[in-house]
């Protein structure tokens, strides 16, 4: 069978420009994301990134050589091109369209097993600095950050010393979300009723943003958070002025925090009740309804709205 090459390149060209185009875009605004790392644990995730991009490419680069390559030979204006209608089978062609692909596999294989045993989440960060510890709940939909040792707390707002890990404990007293900070690094599951466990630490002073990647209904485009990443010193004075605050989260402003709201400014806890993380994750303090119609807070709300209209 012979070809017409400008048909096929023209289908080519189509079918490689749209992706292309997308992913293009994506990157435009991905900026400040996974591929700018701030810490040593996004700076591992986007070179395993890279690395497993350029072990795909072995096979997508001569892919798409080979594609082309075949339309130019069998064009129709190119008498030398043999012509076998009986061609079946070739061991050659098979022995290396088979062993490519098993190549990459063991090398992409090798590569994130590697990585995962090696940015485990529950894994310390090596540091001689002692690490801050901080509490977080996903609620609907705001997110909740108790600094146990300082006996503070922030809503929306994280900050935290550069040069210093950070041993964050991740529970959600609602609905499963997920806890992601793009340039710090690996994003964890927040799950009621279980604490999840992520060490990450940023090198530099920098505003960066954080965020959910999981639905959690009407206010998901709500849950993103700012990461302060100040010096050790503007830290401290950042406690010593958080402490100055009238307000103190115990039970009862944690049950009014813990309504479903949107869109909620950043502000702080002047104290924080040490026990609180513990009796979120146990469960003594009920969890929420969630977002879902048929839950009775979110009924109750439902027909306030309705009256008020």
């Amino acid at each position: 069978m012979r070809f017409t090459v400008k048909p096929l390149l023209r289908r080519l060209f189509a079918g490689f420009a749209i992706p292309a185009g997308a992913a293009l875009s994506l990157c435009g605004c991905s900026i400040g994301g996974v591929l700018d790392p701030q810490g040593p644990v996004g700076a591992a995730d986007k070179a395993i990134f890279i690395d497993a991009l350029l072990i795909m490419l072995a096979i997508v680069i001569p892919t798409i050589l080979m594609a082309f390559g075949v339309a130019w030979h069998y064009r129709a204006s190119n008498t030398k091109a043999t012509y076998l209608p009986a061609w079946s089978y070739s061991g050659q062609i098979e022995a290396v369209s088979w062993a490519i692909p098993i190549l990459v596999i063991m090398f992409l294989g090798g590569v994130i097993w590697i990585g995962s045993y090696q940015l485990d989440p529950f894994k310390p960060l090596r540091s001689k600095v002692k690490p801050i510890e901080v509490q977080v709940v996903a609620l609907d939909w705001k997110w909740l950050f108790i600094y146990p040792e300082e006996h503070i707390a922030t809503v929306n707002q994280l900050t935290i010393p550069a040069g210093v890990p950070v041993h964050f404990s991740i529970t959600s007293a609602s609905v499963f979300n997920t806890f992601f900070i793009p340039q710090l690094g690996s994003m964890i599951y927040a799950m009621p009723g279980m604490t999840s466990q992520l060490n990450l630490q940023a090198d530099h002073l920098a505003v960066l943003m954080g965020e959910s990647g999981h639905f959690s209904g009407d206010g998901f485009s709500d849950m993103n958070f700012q990461v302060h990443s100040v010096s050790p010193q503007d830290y401290s004075d950042w406690v010593k002025r958080t402490r100055g605050t009238d307000q103190t989260l115990d039970k009862n402003s944690y049950a009014s925090l813990a309504r479903q709201s949107h869109n909620v400014k950043p502000f702080t806890y002047g104290g924080a009740d040490p026990m609180l993380f513990n009796d979120i994750v146990t469960q003594k303090i009920g969890p929420a309804p969630g977002p879902e119609p048929e839950s009775p807070a979110h009924a109750g709300r439902e027909k306030t709205n309705a009256g008020s209209l």
